[in-house]
């Protein structure tokens, strides 16, 4: 590495990244954790994440991290805190830089740096280590409020999905229960959703539509100042 030109006085925090990421199994909200295995916090659930290289942004340091530890090649993360209380890391003074994953539960598997990953419900996680259940309350909070300004629950479904399944997410998501016709009848109205010819069997013979995201469309209602209310 060159040398640098510059030495400062003042005492240099480690800066690390980390990362919730998030998942929908069709009916509820879960988020992968990593189990410690080493100190601090062996043996606890924590998210995935670590410390930034010298010679890497923080996003790249995030997306390294996930692909390390859980196999993930690529994914939608998206930067939504700094969590910087001083005594937040009992080894030193760390600064983390927090962001938050979505992706299809079956994109994820053991990456090499992982003991042992596992999903968690969002109503049912075990006592964190550090500050993460601090991270996941605010990742919770930010999930919730983006969705109203950005296409995000389409990256939890398949690229084809059925209007109830959608519903079942934008429910799991909000914490709150849509009646079925006015959801269908808001979504389609939108007009950011395309409905394909293919249908997905159900039960008692019955068939339901099956639809796939328009992000032409959504982008061009966001340049109006689209926002998506229920």
């Amino acid at each position: 590495m060159e040398e640098l030109k510059y030495c400062y006085k003042y005492p240099h925090p480690s800066v690390t990244t980390d990362c919730v990421i998030f998942g929908f199994d069709g009916s509820r909200l879960s988020v992968l954790l990593i189990e410690r295995g080493i100190e601090p916090y062996k043996g606890c659930w924590a998210f995935p994440g670590g410390f930034i290289n010298m010679d890497e942004p923080a996003n790249e340091g995030a997306l390294r991290e996930l692909r390390e530890e859980t196999g993930l090649e690529t994914a939608y993360i998206r930067q939504f805190h700094t969590f910087s209380a001083p005594d937040r890391d009992p080894r030193e003074r760390v600064i983390t830089i927090a962001y938050y994953a979505l992706v299809r539960l079956s994109e994820v598997k053991a990456g090499d740096d992982a003991a042992k990953a596992q999903w968690f419900p969002l109503d049912d996680v075990p006592a964190l280590a550090f500050d993460h259940d601090l991270i996941l309350r605010r990742a919770a909070a930010e999930l919730r409020r983006q969705i109203h300004f950005e296409p995000i629950g389409f990256e939890l479904l398949p690229e084809k999905f059925t209007m109830t399944q959608l519903q079942r997410l934008y429910e799991a998501i909000l914490s709150v229960e849509f009646d079925r016709r006015n959801f269908s009848n808001k979504m389609l109205k939108l007009g950011i959703l395309n409905q394909l010819e293919e249908t997905l069997a159900l039960r008692n013979r019955k068939k339901a539509f099956l639809y796939s995201f328009n992000p032409e469309r959504y982008n061009q209602m966001k340049e109006k100042g689209f926002r998506l209310e229920f």
